[in-house]
């Protein structure tokens, strides 16, 4: 028999999460069978698996030692990298991710900010390798690979819920600033409907509704331009948080960021290359401001977070005069 406790920060989660995660080789089928025969039990009683778990409950697993190193697989991955983190607390954080890392993983051999991020809680003491069997950290919101800025993560199952829920119902506001070819003159605000292409993970931004294209909204103003006019600082707000939303979005009234390969132009975007040496977008998830929460995470009501520029974006800025 083993005995497990729950800790505060996996408090929070369905007791059948808690158990893929702790047997995470395990059938969904194996773990109800043996709730229903009570060969697991959540502070003593039987369960189903739908019970929400508290800190301190417990959990017996009445299986033999051979089964759960069967089902208990390989530990989780974790890597260090020096990560700038803007701000961090018991249950959340905050990093300002670089250009060239993956928010998390697209194929099982890369590494991602998420074990980046592991390997952070576990080299400062705030996670330890046994937490790891109940409780993954990870993060709440996804940048394409070569876009920089704040993305938040939770070191708790309250920090998780709490920011996700957050992103998903939209009430958490996202800023960024892009360069973008050419002068936009006015503020905007911008709707359409967004179709991907699977196939070349590529994006079509069009005006009317078209089938399983996916409606978006995107507002932006600028802040500067440059003397010769080839191009603008933009802040945009992301209402709708779709794959490459902004970058389509700004290729499709004729004003692409510069340095993007997929949506950008080829003529401008090897103007900067040979300038500045820009290989990618100059798009950055700036700022984020947090809605009014309630509960445990209250104290994060209307925190306001900024995420510095890269070297190369401000290099730009300061040779365009903008």
């Amino acid at each position: 028999m083993r005995e497990l406790t729950v800790k505060a920060g996996e408090s929070g989660q369905r007791l059948d999460k808690y158990l893929a995660k702790y047997l995470k080789e395990a059938p969904k089928s194996f773990l109800y069978k043996m709730l229903r025969k009570k060969n697991i039990t959540l502070n003593g009683r039987k369960a189903d698996g739908s019970e929400k778990l508290q800190a301190e409950d417990c959990v017996r697993l009445f299986l033999a030692e051979e089964t759960l190193e069967k089902f208990m697989g390989t530990q989780t991955e974790a890597h260090t990298c020096s990560l700038d983190v803007i701000y961090e607390d018991d249950h959340v954080l905050f990093i300002n991710k670089p250009v060239g890392m993956l928010s998390q993983k697209a194929d099982k051999k890369d590494i991602s900010l998420v074990e980046y991020l592991t390997g952070y809680l576990l080299e400062k003491g705030a996670l330890t390798r046994e937490d790891l069997l109940t409780f993954h950290p990870s993060v709440c919101n996804r940048l394409d690979r070569n876009t920089s800025g704040i993305v938040a993560a939770g070191k708790t199952m309250a920090g998780l819920q709490t920011l996700s829920g957050a992103f998903k119902d939209r009430s958490l506001h996202k800023y960024y600033l892009a360069l973008a070819t050419g002068r936009v003159e006015h503020p905007s605000y911008i709707k359409g409907y967004l179709w991907k292409n699977e196939r070349t993970n590529k994006v079509t931004v069009t005006r009317e509704p078209k089938k399983d294209a996916l409606p978006i909204e995107t507002r932006m103003r600028p802040l500067s331009y440059s003397g010769t006019g080839d191009c603008t600082l933009l802040e945009v707000e992301l209402l709708t948080g779709r794959t490459h939303q902004i970058r389509s979005h700004l290729a499709s009234i004729g004003h692409p960021i510069i340095g993007d390969a997929k949506y950008g132009s080829r003529e401008v975007n090897e103007a900067y290359r040979k300038k500045y040496r820009v290989t990618s977008q100059l798009l950055h998830a700036w700022r984020i401001e947090m809605p009014s929460f309630e509960g445990e995470l209250s104290y994060l009501s209307g925190l306001k977070l900024t995420a510095e520029l890269p070297a190369l974006f401000k290099k730009v800025i300061k040779g365009e005069k903008l």
